[in-house]
């Protein structure tokens, strides 16, 4: 520290691509102290969760110790706890714990959830994907479900081998290309004895198109593949309600399954609710341009907890690129008010939007134009922008190392059940007596 000791406290609620990166951007001065709030002591990298749950890549691949990021910065303390409240007046936050943290500047990134639209049943026994616990919980019923049919194979019968993803968005297309090559070159050689081949992975969504914000070409492109993959699409569908052993879908026909898989959306994580700030679309804090909240001082809103305009006076979409801009951004502008200088409108470089929908298949709109890409071009594309996003030097090797093995083998990493106890299904339990069935489904 200098003589004269830091200048200010910005406290950081939110370890993800948005507050780990103010931190980082901030920690580079001794003018300011550091205090970064996060329920987790580790930061989880988003875009590769679909593939945690899919067992193509290990937990540490894609989480990296938060104090290990920062542990060059002698002005930076990390703090595991879970917010709960926010003062923004005070620029004051509350732990579950009770404890308080006030800063001269308070900056909220805490991130999203997912969105269930009030569906049904969806909040209880749908699977999202958000975080490493879903991903994790997600991966253990998949396995469940092929475990215990390999010990029970009439529990087919039951809708055990049937997947269901809800939302035709990226994580929706990535998940089901990734879950289709899981069943296809994974599971057919470690459940010899089972019929894998009626395994069968359902794409739902009531829009018409996949990937929407891409173009027509994109859409074909993506149902071309995951079809070929042998995943069933439902476009112009919606689901009316998700129970443990089926899904009920607007058309009034019904899918047993006992794992659904919820793509359809995010809002803003609870804290948005108690934080006493204007909110707007997704639950999402509404901020000026230059990442602050109308009406309170020292008080920035970013990543996916916020609603930042861009120049057409649309919102930024909820992207890793645009939570991580946001954060270096902000620390640039909390370290101009230090200075008496002035604040200015965050700019998004925009690098694209991508999806990979399994092996040497993705997607990729590129530049101001949005220059699309396909095939093997796409797939590097976003292997090298994600890469970018990765918050050290040993995660990108070693992930480079996991998608190299998956691109060039035939098979996956072995299989593991860790755990078995949470994942327990009871297949005594069933609501979907009486239910018209989807084609090819059997009605119980």
């Amino acid at each position: 520290m200098n003589a004269q000791g830091p200048k200010a406290h910005v406290v950081v609620v939110g370890g993800g691509f948005a507050g780990l990166a103010c931190a980082r951007a901030l920690a580079k001065t001794n003018d300011v102290r550091i205090t970064l709030i996060d329920k987790n002591n580790y930061h989880q990298f988003q875009p590769m969760l679909y593939q945690l749950a899919t067992a193509a890549i290990g937990t540490d691949d894609i989480a990296t110790s938060l104090r290990h990021s920062l542990r060059r910065r002698a002005n930076v303390e990390v703090k595991m706890a879970e917010v709960t409240a926010a003062d923004p007046k005070t620029r004051t936050v509350t732990t579950r714990d009770g404890k308080s943290y006030q800063g001269d500047f308070l900056v909220l990134a805490a991130g999203s959830q997912a969105n269930f639209f009030g569906t049904a049943g969806a909040k209880e026994n749908a699977f999202p994907l958000y975080s490493i616990q879903e991903a994790q919980q997600l991966r253990s019923r998949i396995l469940t479900v092929f475990e215990d049919s390999d010990r029970e194979p009439k529990l087919a019968e039951q809708g055990a081998l049937n997947f269901v993803i809800v939302g035709g968005g990226p994580t929706g297309v990535e998940m089901a290309g990734s879950l289709a090559d899981m069943i296809r070159l994974t599971m057919t050689r470690e459940y010899t004895d089972l019929a894998v081949k009626h395994a069968q992975v359902y794409l739902v969504d009531h829009g018409h198109a996949l990937l929407g914000a891409f173009s027509e070409e994109a859409h074909d492109y993506a149902s071309r593949v995951l079809q070929k993959k042998g995943v069933k699409l439902r476009l112009g569908i919606g689901v009316k309600e998700v129970a443990p052993d089926h899904v009920l879908l607007s058309d009034g026909t019904s899918i047993q399954t006992r794992t659904v898989i919820w793509g359809g959306g995010l809002s803003a994580s609870p804290l948005s609710a108690s934080a006493g700030l204007p909110r707007g679309h997704g639950g999402r804090i509404d901020v000026r341009p230059d990442l602050t909240v109308d009406g309170f001082p020292g008080v920035y809103v970013l990543g996916d907890f916020a609603n930042i305009p861009s120049p057409e006076d649309e919102s930024l979409p909820q992207l890793g690129s645009v939570a991580q801009q946001s954060g270096a951004w902000a620390a640039k502008n909390i370290l101009a008010e230090i200075a008496s200088e002035p604040r200015t409108a965050f700019h998004y470089h925009d690098k694209g939007i991508m999806a990979m929908i399994g092996r040497n298949a993705a997607v990729a709109a590129v530049g101001k134009k949005r220059h699309e890409l396909e095939g093997p071009i796409a797939f590097a594309a976003w292997i090298g922008v994600h890469a970018l996003l990765m918050s050290g030097v040993r995660e990108r090797v070693e992930a480079f190392i996991n998608w190299a093995w998956d691109y060039f083998g035939r098979s996956r990493a072995i299989q593991i059940l860790d755990r078995a106890d949470v994942s327990r299904i009871d297949w005594d339990k069933t609501e979907s007596e009486d239910l018209p069935s989807m084609s090819g489904q059997s009605a119980r």
